[in-house]
């Protein structure tokens, strides 16, 4: 006998509806893209009428969550950078100099000679004080902190004749390398979040270059001026710390927010100790007790400044402020001269490293070289969003025709079964937020062919059973029970396929192995679920003594 306890129908039932619930505001795309963009700028710049007016085009009680549009429907820019991590490493070199040149001074007077942009030569008036400044010098390498505990010095130091050699070692490039990347990264990301876009496309492609799609966007010069902004880095003395951002801060004072200490807002100096202008460096590194911390550095100016003020507000805190919110806001323990210093706290490696990132994140640590520009205006996204809907739509009534026919009402069952997998396909697409691109909607036409495969497994295995002169309510059960292998045997591997095709790809493949793995899930389910609660349905309403399929 065929039949599905009361529990399972009430899941089944709701489950559809949810799906179909989340899906909804895809049908009204325009007004609910309104309405989420002037939620959106209300929560950040506060309340206008024009803002409010937006925001009342789709009801508040409704869901909001939309399948975003990808570049090659929408419009917007692409570009391809690539960075130039050897600046890095004359900048470091520089910032190196001051501190061999005072670690040096009393065993030889010393000159700095022309080198390579990658190397710092140091010459000695006393070549006989050699083996004492190579030691000297050697102990000024600092660890190049790493996971698994095993730790290089950070720089190489050798001589010839009279004249120090110092590079940095090769544990340190590649170290140099994986932060310069993360902080580029890391600035782009927050310039672009800065507009307003939506659902920009920021990745690394191999060792160092970066691809940055935003849609919506006007050009690609608009993009490369938004990602040469700079950001803006300060440190600034501490008022007090609380939970009222409309508090009354005081004349030359201000309110902003922690950004990791949800609710919290401190009320700072407006006029900073140092800037991130005068920051020369901040790296992960470990405390004495060999918790990670992280190590920043100031050039002369900054050094002198942050000097004076530790040594003057010993056991006040001071906060660390990046675009107006706070990243850190570290306690002073002591006098810290020299413009070095060190945050700890309670940090893993990767918090620590993350932390280092934001600090250097005042500006861009290299040079970027855009070796690939393209613009694509909205019309182009627009061809393409219709040419994906003639396309859908053919194979949608290309499948239904199909099914009714070779069918009859049992692939009427079917076609309503494959409509709702698609109002569930989108539903997932909206609450995880993915964004749709060509690809994918190749995905949803191939997961429309696909979809009816399991039904038709289904259906001709009924009509085997119907042949040996099985009753029909065995032969459906029968069925439905035998097709189940074959079901689960063929959309696990084209499931695995599609995983493969998100792990290894990117961009485009990957937007097209999502929508073809959640358009496998909801296949699976609605064939198996969907359809036969509708002939479950049907046939205790209908009793037939025969069965045509």
């Amino acid at each position: 006998m065929i039949q599905i306890d009361l529990w399972k129908r009430i899941a089944i039932v709701l489950t559809c509806a949810v799906g179909l619930w989340l899906a909804l505001p895809n049908l009204f795309y325009t007004p609910v893209e309104q309405h989420n963009d002037a939620v959106k700028a209300i929560e950040l710049s506060g309340s206008t009428a024009e803002l409010e007016a937006q925001a009342a085009l789709w009801p508040e009680w409704m869901p909001s969550g939309l399948v975003n549009l990808g570049l090659d429907l929408r419009g917007g820019a692409h570009l391809l950078a690539e960075v130039r991590v050897t600046d890095v490493y004359a900048n470091r070199m520089e910032a190196q100099w001051p501190e061999v040149r005072d670690a040096l001074r009393s065993i030889s007077p010393v000159r700095r000679q022309q080198s390579p942009a990658d190397e710092l030569r140091v010459r000695l008036q006393d070549p006989s004080k050699m083996a004492e400044a190579l030691a000297v010098v050697r102990d000024l390498a600092r660890p190049v902190p790493s996971v698994t505990g095993i730790s290089e010095d950070d720089i190489d130091v050798r001589g010839e004749d009279n004249i120090i050699i110092i590079t940095l070692s090769d544990s340190e490039r590649t170290a140099t390398d994986e932060r310069t990347m993360q902080q580029s990264l890391e600035i782009i990301r927050r310039r672009i979040d800065e507009v307003g876009t939506r659902e920009p496309t920021i990745q690394r492609q191999g060792s160092d270059r970066i691809l940055i799609q935003v849609p919506g966007i006007g050009s690609a010069a608009e993009l490369k001026e938004i990602i040469g902004t700079t950001a803006q880095l300060t440190f600034n003395p501490v008022v007090s710390r609380g939970s009222d951002e409309n508090a009354n801060p005081g004349i030359g004072n201000k309110i902003i927010p922690s950004v990791d200490e949800p609710g919290a807002f401190y009320t700072i100096e407006a006029a900073p100790v140092v800037t991130g202008e005068e920051l020369v460096d901040a790296q992960p590194a470990f405390d004495q007790n060999g918790a990670p911390a992280v190590n920043f550095r100031f050039n002369t100016s900054g050094a002198r400044k942050f000097g004076d003020y530790t040594a003057e507000n010993i056991g006040a805190p001071f906060a660390i402020v990046l675009d107006d919110e706070v990243i850190s806001a570290p306690t002073i323990q002591s006098h810290i001269p020299g413009g070095s210093g060190i945050i700890t706290g309670n940090f893993t490696v990767e918090e620590s490293t993350n932390l280092a990132v934001l600090l250097r994140a005042g500006a861009l640590p290299a040079g970027l070289e855009f070796l690939e520009e393209r613009t694509i205006g909205p019309e182009l996204g627009q061809d393409s969003i219709d040419a994906g809907k003639v396309a859908t739509i053919v194979a949608f009534v290309a499948v239904l025709f199909f099914m009714f026919v070779s069918y009859g009402l049992f692939g009427i069952f079917a076609n309503i079964a494959l409509i709702i997998n698609v109002g569930l396909l989108f539903g997932l697409l909206s609450l995880i937020g993915a964004t749709l691109t060509l690809p994918g909607i190749a995905g949803i036409v191939l997961t429309v062919g696909m979809a009816v495969d399991a039904n038709v497994l289904i259906f001709e295995r009924i009509r085997e059973e119907l042949k040996t002169a099985k009753g029909p309510a065995r032969a459906i059960s029968l069925g439905y029970e035998k097709a189940l292998s074959a079901i689960i045997d063929a959309n696990i591997t084209t499931l695995i396929t599609a995983t493969i095709l998100f792990a290894m790809g990117s961009g485009p493949v990957r937007g097209f192995a999502i929508t073809l793995g959640l358009g496998i899930i909801t296949s699976v389910f609605t064939a198996i679920f969907v359809t036969r609660l509708m002939v479950v349905i049907w046939f205790e309403a209908k009793r037939p003594k025969t069965v045509e399929v």
